[in-house]
């Protein structure tokens, strides 16, 4: 039965959106709604310009006989900057300050809201990275990496610091803690990545850079190749910190432990990506 226009227009956006990078041929969109594909052309040119002008995403077109149109989701300079000058604002509250000198994050990265505009912040960073696989480490980055995974539509495994008998063999290495100075461990199941994989490496808090460098160093064991470093925040460190490039959302520039409270900033996403957002605004 034929679709009448503005459902088939709502139906193809819901599509596209729920698979991005996916390349989708025009002769499935005209077989699904039994139009012809100068109508479905016509459909996606109106998807194309709206998802622009909202900043939504890029529909790019693959010509040939194997192409057709593939989502690419993507934040512009005007969301980002709000967004992590809103998050900035929200880590600034009281009584997040914890014991350590930790900040309490677990509200924020609950928030199904939230993840995805921190996914697709991440995800922007890296359209053109051929990132293979997102690597985190158990348990609070794990819900970073599935939102970051999903908009580049690339799988994410998880680095555990206990042995799971559900992982099966494993590859581990030892790293150093660079708040505590101690020696950790750190492992990842040896079927999780195969030899050659970009990796892009995505966590919720950085200090001293430690757990990422044990991450950095699994890659190493794995044959595979670091990518990038993208945090959610990243806290004061008064030594060096063992990593040094690296992308942060949000910054936490002050901390007064007496009165129990922080003051956080936008962190160095905005300028190390202004150029790339400033292209997807025009």
């Amino acid at each position: 039965m034929k679709v009448r226009r503005s459902d088939r227009l709502i139906d193809m956006t819901r599509y596209l959106l729920e698979r991005p990078h996916t390349l989708v041929p025009l002769t499935y969109f005209s077989k699904r709604y039994d139009s012809a594909k100068s109508s479905i052309s016509e459909d996606l040119a109106i998807i194309r310009r709206v998802f622009a002008q909202r900043q939504t995403g890029i529909l790019e077109t693959v010509p040939g006989a194997a192409g057709g149109v593939r989502f690419v989701p993507v934040m512009g300079l005007a969301e980002a900057e709000q967004f992590v000058t809103e998050m900035a604002h929200r880590l600034s509250e009281t009584d997040r300050l914890l014991p350590g000198g930790y900040v309490y994050l677990s509200d924020l990265l609950g928030s199904p809201d939230v993840l995805r505009q921190i996914g697709r912040a991440i995800a922007t960073q890296y359209l053109d990275a051929k990132v293979d696989a997102v690597m985190t480490v158990a348990t609070k980055g794990i819900p970073i990496a599935q939102s970051v995974s999903q908009y580049l539509d690339v799988p994410f495994v998880i680095v555990r610091r206990d042995s799971k008998i559900t992982e099966g063999s494993t590859v581990s290495v030892n790293y150093v803690s660079a708040s505590s100075a101690r020696i950790e461990k750190m492992e990842l199941s040896k079927r999780s990545l195969p030899a050659g994989s970009r990796v892009l490496i995505v966590d919720d808090f950085m200090k001293g850079g430690g757990t990422v460098n044990g991450m950095r160093s699994l890659i190493t064991e794995f044959d595979a190749e670091l990518v990038g470093i993208s945090v959610f925040a990243e806290g004061n460190f008064s030594g060096d910190r063992m990593v040094s490039e690296y992308t942060s959302l949000i910054r936490v520039d002050e901390v007064d432990t007496k009165a129990n409270t922080l003051h956080a900033v936008p962190g160095n996403y905005l300028d190390q990506n202004m150029s790339r957002l400033k292209g997807l605004a025009e």
